[in-house]
């Protein structure tokens, strides 16, 4: 019997030459990442456990992002960045992406793209659960407690349980009007927010390798939506050339057996996805775009690390040029890089960022922003019952801000179409 990618890469760091789900391991670890909100906790448990002048494993093997709570007045927020700060310069941390410095990154989990931390092969931990994003790269990432992080500070090793694996193949060729996002969301609606737990989500098909590695991201973004392990997809020569220039390592490219042993698979045609939203108050709460058009809205947002990259604001740009939003419309740029994409990136000579601004769109700093809900001073936070289409994650009740917001999670093109109209719109009627 074969093994999966997932099973490959986690033998190959345990020194075994194979593995079965269901078994413990100890794996060795390439990456530990944390940030702003649970590099605190796990810097705390790591001085416990070790003793107060420890170091960690290895400097190099460390990286620390802080995005989420940083343009803020709040003074505990900004008591977490100083503590990252005395810890990186008590352990010389090469790594660290201070906020309010040239270095400054944005959100974690694409500037581990953009600095070239997703290495095919590898096995990747991060205090956040949407470290399942690098899985795009064909490396095993997962996000981990800060009690795990901690102990993988102090040793470089982790406790692995080998999951299951999930195989969800495309074939044919995705509509011009699709994307990653129409494509996750419909996958969640099928099996549930509890549908893959502690399973590993592989992606595959022909329709899937035809994607960008931006839009590869956001496929293994929501994973833990779905209360994935990890999701991932075969390095190829796109993730090579993503990378060329971002890291020397080239990494093991590792690709599934051909009788490997699955928990589950599903196929779909990819040519006849429609665009998708998730209702409130759940990512599972499946429907078509064109399913919901009686939908008033009183808000859009498009940013985080799910759609927030540059691909995602070329797909809301191409719809909003020369055009007016009806609904505030927030746009946040997950990072530095796709800050500067937004002034350089042009759409019929006309930059992106000043499509944005024509349009009416607000704009705010890279980072998590209200994605997560933050402080009360959190740019594009809810207030009180907005109803309100994302490009973000998550959809809970509270997830942006206000308890009494309702949020609808869409891809770009969808939240786009219907800033435009002030009421849920398939992106078909603009495209």
């Amino acid at each position: 019997m074969g093994m999966t990618i997932t099973e490959k890469i986690l033998a190959a760091h345990a020194q075994r030459d194979r593995v079965e789900p269901g078994e413990n391991i100890w794996v060795d670890v390439d990456v530990l990442m944390t940030h702003d909100v649970c590099g605190p906790g796990t810097i705390s448990i790591f001085k416990k456990q070790f003793g107060k002048q420890a170091k960690v494993w290895d400097p190099d093997k460390v990286v620390i992002i802080p995005d989420h709570y940083i343009f803020t007045k709040d003074e505990k927020a900004n008591r977490n960045i100083d503590i990252l700060r005395d810890f990186v310069k008590e352990q010389d941390l090469p790594h660290y992406y201070d906020v309010g410095t040239e270095n400054y990154k944005g959100v974690c989990h694409v500037a581990l793209a953009e600095e070239g931390f997703n290495r095919p092969g590898e096995v990747l931990f991060g205090t956040d659960s949407h470290t399942s994003t690098s899985g795009a790269f064909g490396l095993f990432s997962t996000g981990i407690g800060n009690t795990d992080a901690a102990f993988i500070l102090g040793t470089g090793k982790l406790w692995v349980r080998i999951p299951e694996t999930m195989r969800f193949e495309f074939t044919g060729e995705f509509p011009p009007y699709i994307m990653a996002k129409d494509i996750l969301l419909q996958v969640i609606g099928d099996i549930g927010v509890d549908g893959a737990t502690y399973r590993s989500m592989e992606w595959t098909g022909e329709a899937v390798m035809s994607l960008s590695m931006e839009e590869r991201m956001t496929l293994c973004n929501m994973a833990i939506e779905a209360g994935g392990k990890n999701g991932i997809i075969e390095a190829d020569q796109v993730t090579k050339e993503y990378n060329q220039g971002k890291t020397s390592i080239d990494g093991q490219f590792y690709s599934s057996d051909s009788d490997a042993k699955y928990y589950y698979k599903k196929t779909y045609d990819a040519s006849k996805m429609e665009p998708v939203v998730a209702k409130p108050h759940s990512p599972d709460n499946k429907a078509l775009a064109r399913e919901c058009e009686d939908v008033k809205l009183d808000r859009c947002y498009i940013g985080s690390c799910t759609g927030g990259k540059t691909t995602d604001f070329i797909a809301a740009a191409k719809l909003l040029k020369g055009n007016t939003v009806k609904i505030d419309t927030y746009i946040v740029p997950a990072t530095v890089e796709v800050e500067k994409d937004l002034s350089i990136q042009k759409i019929e000579g006309e930059t992106l960022l000043d499509i944005f601004k024509n349009a009416g769109c607000r704009i705010g700093e890279p980072s998590c922003a209200a994605c997560l809900g933050g402080p009360a001073d959190t740019f594009g936070r809810t207030q009180g019952e907005e109803i309100v289409i994302s490009t973000t994650n998550r959809n809970f009740p509270g997830r942006m801000g206000s308890k009494k917001s309702s949020v609808y999670l869409a891809a770009p093109y969808t939240a786009a179409a219907s800033a435009l109209t002030g009421h849920i719109t398939d992106p078909r009627k603009f495209l």
